[in-house]
């Protein structure tokens, strides 16, 4: 018996409606641990470079971590893969809620879909079968439509569903899928990846039972990291505000993007913070699966009510777009998810074309007569709701940013936040130096989930000295060192994303390491991990994702910043006077990999 895991590997092809249950192969799990790693391991082995993002041809992966769904704290994610609609490289993203763990009871580490149904179609997923069923029916709904459809269709409230809404049947290229209504895969289009295979939904029942191997081990390893989150300094304000803190936070240090970056302070910033949001319109807290810190937060408004919204959403709808109006940003969240839209690339398109209108670039005659001036709701509202039905211009502003810039030129590409065709988050790189490199070198484009390198914002100098050897590592504006930590996150975050646990745990609360990660393995799947194993297996994890990208079309030029964040110092706050040295970061990053001056990893790692 394979512990820990759920023991089986799911294909389905829905051209021919052939359906294949393949046994987990323990020599291949430990060489990717699970989650991300197993979906990236399978893309390089088996996805055809060439193929185009949209075709049937295209891979769809779920993978889910060796201990979800048993009592590891916050081991509730699951990660959708496969080659980006938006960016044409490596794409995928993560989600929580209560899916994961449901897919394992089901007996499924890993679930891999091909070919595209001649209908709309979903697919449901239980113990005892799997089927390709009809969602014509379906067609058209909102994902909170759609869940409530399929879960009174099979008469189960208990049935996870992971839906798209109809931007990703309208193959807007960063359409996301969402689980339990409001949990997003929000990043990279994998809703257009959806659409593109006529797939409304994926529903997943399991009845299954779940075992570890050192029982009294593993409930001991699992009760260490609950004391650890509930003692940590942080737990009370991540439970009563959960992401949106951040709003306030960089807000004090100067890097709160505020009219498409313009500014890294914003005047209203208290208008729009996590704590008046809390205040005014929080009813109740929500959690993942077996996590104990329920950072989730359900709203209630006049106009719209749902969960949410983590800070990029808030953000990208509030201070980036000019916007000091809370209870808007908050009916934009409830619209982006039922929709099935990514905050940060809608938002981006919106705050490029504002900026350009500004500076004289374009005008509103350039945008179906559209008034996008700094904060002008009814533009906002407008243009989402063109985006996700792809009328007019929002055909245009459905290919994001990066196409966007290229189709009207005008010098229009210098304003365009994209690194890689994924756009950037909210977090100005030119006050969180190490934060910039991840953007530059992050596997999936302009992100900082890939390493989240949160260390460098708590000047605990001395721990620096004595983790890394330099104290710079724990300033924020600090160059020195960056490159170290960057390495040594990315690992990190590429361990909590294949045991499919949050990182906001595993990685920002420094709760998680390689050494620990292999004592919960070994109690919990018997196998093997020991430190040594599981940073091989990382470090060959993130080389073939490296390498997959080289496949696609990167080349190393690409492995910057957008002009602002390189050559246009702050001009106000804390963080003034400051850009990111890019070059000389990834260079520095690149020999820490053991990668060559172009950023390709040795030869012999193919």
């Amino acid at each position: 018996m394979l512990c820990g895991y759920g023991g089986h590997v799911l294909r389905v092809n829905l051209e021919n409606g052939n359906i294949v249950r393949e046994r987990t192969d323990p020599q291949y799990v430990q060489k990717a641990i699970g989650g991300r790693g197993l979906n990236s391991n399978r893309m390089y082995d088996e996805l055809d470079r060439n193929v185009d993002p949209l075709s049937p041809d295209n891979l769809l992966l779920l993978g889910v971590g060796p201990l979800t769904g048993t009592f590891l704290p916050s081991a509730a994610y699951t990660t959708i893969s496969g080659k980006s609609p938006l960016t044409g490289i490596l794409g995928d993203s993560a989600a929580g809620g209560f899916l994961g763990p449901e897919l394992k009871y089901a007996g499924y580490d890993q679930v891999i879909i091909k070919g595209k149904s001649q209908r709309p179609c979903y697919l449901l997923i239980t113990d005892e079968k799997v089927e390709v069923r009809d969602a014509q029916h379906l067609w058209g709904m909102d994902i909170w439509q759609t869940t409530a459809s399929i879960r009174r269709e099979l008469g189960d409230n208990a049935v996870q569903v992971a839906a798209i809404g109809p931007a990703g049947e309208n193959l807007v290229k960063y359409a996301t899928v969402a689980c339990n209504n409001s949990r997003m895969f929000g990043r990279t289009g994998m809703g257009c990846l959806f659409g593109s295979k006529n797939l409304k939904a994926i529903a997943v029942r399991g009845k299954g039972r779940l075992n570890v191997a050192d029982t009294l081990r593993y409930a001991d390893l699992c009760r260490r990291l609950e004391k650890g989150i509930l003692n940590h300094p942080e737990y009370d304000k991540r439970n009563a505000l959960g992401s949106t803190q951040l709003v306030t936070a960089l807000n004090k240090i100067g890097i709160l993007p505020t009219n498409h970056f313009q500014k890294g302070v914003c005047d209203y910033a208290d208008r729009i913070s996590g704590e008046t949001l809390a205040k005014k319109y929080k009813v109740k807290n929500k959690s993942c699966f077996n996590c104990n810190i329920h950072c989730s937060r359900y709203f209630i408004t006049k106009e719209a009510e749902g969960e949410g919204p983590e800070f990029e959403t808030l953000c990208s709808y509030t201070s980036r777009l000019g916007n000091k109006d809370l209870r808007f940003a908050l009916r934009m969240t409830s619209y982006l998810n039922r929709m099935g839209v990514d905050a940060l690339s809608s938002g981006e398109t919106m705050g490029w074309a504002m900026e350009c209108i500004q500076r004289g670039l374009l005008s509103k005659d350039d945008f179906d007569g559209l008034d996008l001036r700094w904060g002008n709701k009814k533009a906002i509202e407008t243009l989402l709701e063109m985006i996700v039905h792809r009328k007019g211009i929002g055909e245009a502003f459905a290919e994001g940013t990066r196409s966007l810039a290229q189709r009207f030129g005008k010098r229009t590409e210098k304003y365009a936040f994209h690194i890689k065709g994924l756009d950037m988050i909210c977090g100005d790189p030119r006050g969180i130096k190490a934060f910039g490199l991840t953007y530059a070198v992050a596997s999936r484009g302009g992100d900082h989930l890939r390493a989240e390198p949160f260390f460098e914002l708590t000047e605990r100098y001395d721990e620096a000295e004595r983790r890394w050897g330099i104290r710079d590592i724990a300033d924020r504006l600090a160059v020195k060192g960056k490159a170290i930590l960057v390495e040594y996150t990315e690992r990190l975050a590429l361990l909590t994303d294949c045991m499919t646990m949050c990182k906001n745990i595993g990685l920002s609360m420094d709760l998680m390491n390689p050494d620990f990660a292999s004592e919960l393995l070994i109690a919990g799947t018997g196998l093997k991990f020991t430190p040594e194993k599981v940073n091989d297996a990382l470090n060959e994890v993130i080389d073939k994702e490296r390498l997959l990208n080289i496949d696609f079309g990167i080349d190393p030029s690409e492995d910057t910043l957008p002009h602002r964040f390189v050559y246009e110092p702050l001009r106000e706050g804390p963080s003034k006077g400051h850009v990111v040295p890019i070059e000389q970061m990834v260079r520095e990053y690149y020999k820490l990999k053991g990668w060559d001056e172009n950023g390709v990893p040795k030869a012999n790692k193919r």
